[in-house]
């Protein structure tokens, strides 16, 4: 009896030394021509709370978190690039790239990650046509795989020409196999309010109260020219975006309005970070992160996200930091 436990504790020491348990997952790997320094890694689904800072030392970095659910991870890299990692509980998964060339990191170890590199290693040289038409026919191919789901926010809503449209289609037959995925679910239900607040459309009403406890609302953004942004102190684009309009707001004299709205789940986080930057307009943050009302009824469902009303009307969304500051100075 002795010998039959010994045997089972020394099995389970084994176990647990050949990779995480299963509440966990792990990744670990090395870069060449990057022997020291740091990136960032955060889950826009919740998966890991606020932003967490990955150490490399001699080329080499690991990783462990609490998981017991599938999960969708960004690794953001100090040239600021943004590679995604499919985390599974109780799976551990290698990286291996080369500073310099990011785009060609390879990540094994599951099935979804090992997808996620053949899929970047054929768009390393397409065109973003090109690359849009291959994410969809990856997302068709691959309807029960998380990674559809990422490339076709990444590649068909989050693009600098978006087919909303396509996007609706595909998300519709992704969650015929995904039920339970909750990104796919919020990512439907922003499709759906694009299509009713998309460009040309009115901005829909709505009343919210900011951290400071006065009214946001629709009719106080419907005069001139005014932002909408999506914001979160975990996430550096967001944060890069409300210090650009700072700076273009004053340096114009105010002559557009600016109204926030954050999905931190702290609001205590939220404030700090606002305080830190000196954000003086308003800021709404309910703690729903984005199953906040207004959010959804936005469309507001990736980070950064922005929309810019001129006379209550919706005359572009989903910018980036340059092209919105440009439309703003071309309406001004």
């Amino acid at each position: 009896m002795r010998h039959k436990l010994f045997l089972l504790a020394l099995l389970s020491v084994l176990l647990v030394s050949c990779g995480t348990d299963g509440k966990h997952f792990k990744f670990e790997g090395r870069f060449l021509h990057l022997n020291q320094g740091e990136f960032y890694l955060y889950s826009e689904d919740g998966a890991v709370s606020g932003i967490d800072t990955i150490k490399v030392e001699g080329g080499r970095f690991a990783y462990e978190m609490a998981c017991d659910h599938p999960a969708t991870l960004v690794l953001v890299f100090p040239n600021f690039s943004r590679q995604p990692i499919f985390a599974e509980p109780g799976k551990t998964v290698s990286i291996k790239g080369d500073a310099s060339h990011l785009k060609e990191m390879e990540v094994t170890g599951t099935d979804d990650n090992e997808l996620m590199t053949a899929f970047r290693k054929q768009v390393a040289e397409a065109s973003p046509p090109e690359a849009m038409k291959l994410a969809a026919k990856f997302a068709e191919d691959h309807p029960s795989s998380r990674v559809s789901a990422y490339l076709v926010k990444s590649y068909l809503v989050a693009a600098p020409k978006p087919d909303y449209q396509e996007a609706l289609r595909l998300t519709r037959i992704l969650l015929e196999k995904q039920e339970r995925n909750g990104d796919l679910a919020r990512m439907e239900q922003a499709l759906k309010a694009i299509t009713q607040c998309g460009v040309g459309a009115t901005l829909p009403v709505f009343t919210a109260r900011d951290m400071k406890g006065n009214t946001v609302s629709s009719a106080s953004l419907s005069k001139g020219l005014a932002v909408i942004t999506l914001y979160a102190s975990w996430n550096y684009d967001s944060m890069e975006q409300l210090r650009r309009l700072k700076v273009l707001r004053r340096q114009k004299g105010g002559r557009f309005q600016v109204a926030t709205f954050s999905i931190d789940a702290s609001k205590t986080e939220c404030d700090n970070s606002l305080r830190y930057d000196s954000i003086t307009w308003p800021v709404v943050c309910d703690g729903k992160m984005f199953e906040g009302d207004v959010v959804k009824k936005l469309g507001l469902y990736s980070l950064p996200n922005n929309l810019l009303l001129k006379n209550g009307r919706v005359i572009a969304r989903g910018l980036s930091i340059n092209d919105l500051v440009q439309r703003i100075e071309e309406n001004l």
